[in-house]
């Protein structure tokens, strides 16, 4: 969304973990011609490496646990956080939450999320293994849009990785993540440039 005054698109970042494709998403914002700003990196795991990260690079954070939280209140709690931070799209970034209908809705076209396959194939988790296990060639990640259906959304971009002879879960899980590095914000930028 920049417009000739330069104004970046707001992006909220929803991370589980450690925050690596968040951290990621932010550097490329820093970049000069960067269509989008992080304004939010919000968790459902008050624990999570990632806001540690965001917080010493001057991100605003939000962090709320969903254990004993029906799965409606924890979204419209993530949500209110969100919509407060004046965020226009959210980046899922190792968020390992199912979200709901509802909170899906509320983002359509606007919420994008980056797995680690070449979806359609291996939706949901061990993706590795099962590209492993089937004898692939290549594994790989997608950029895709959120839908209510797991992992199903319109595909932005995906990223192929060689399966080396001698590879391991690991250790494709670690080229891939380097990929995933490189598509993601890739995606990103190019969504929020094609809705400005």
């Amino acid at each position: 969304m920049p417009d000739t005054a330069g104004r970046k698109a707001k992006v909220a970042v929803l991370i589980s973990g450690s925050g690596t494709n968040m951290a990621a998403l932010l550097y490329a914002s820093r970049q000069p011609g960067s269509p989008y700003e992080i304004v939010l990196v919000a968790s459902n795991d008050p624990t999570a490496g990632g806001l540690k990260l965001a917080e010493a690079e001057g991100v605003t954070t939000f962090a709320l646990s969903h254990k004993g939280m029906a799965r409606a209140a924890h979204d419209a709690a993530m949500d209110e956080a969100i919509r407060s931070s004046g965020a226009e799209y959210v980046a899922l970034a190792g968020y390992m939450r199912i979200l709901t209908p509802e909170f899906v809705a509320g983002w359509s076209g606007r919420m994008l999320n980056i797995h680690p396959s070449l979806l359609p194939k291996y939706r949901g988790l061990h993706t590795h293994e099962r590209a492993l296990e089937a004898g692939d060639s290549h594994g790989g990640c997608t950029v895709h849009l959120v839908t209510a259906d797991l992992d199903d959304g319109p595909i932005l971009g995906q990223s192929k990785v060689a399966i080396l002879p001698d590879d391991t879960a690991d250790s494709l899980a670690g080229r891939v993540l380097i990929a995933e590095h490189q598509l993601y914000s890739r995606c990103l930028a190019a969504l929020v440039t094609d809705q400005g």
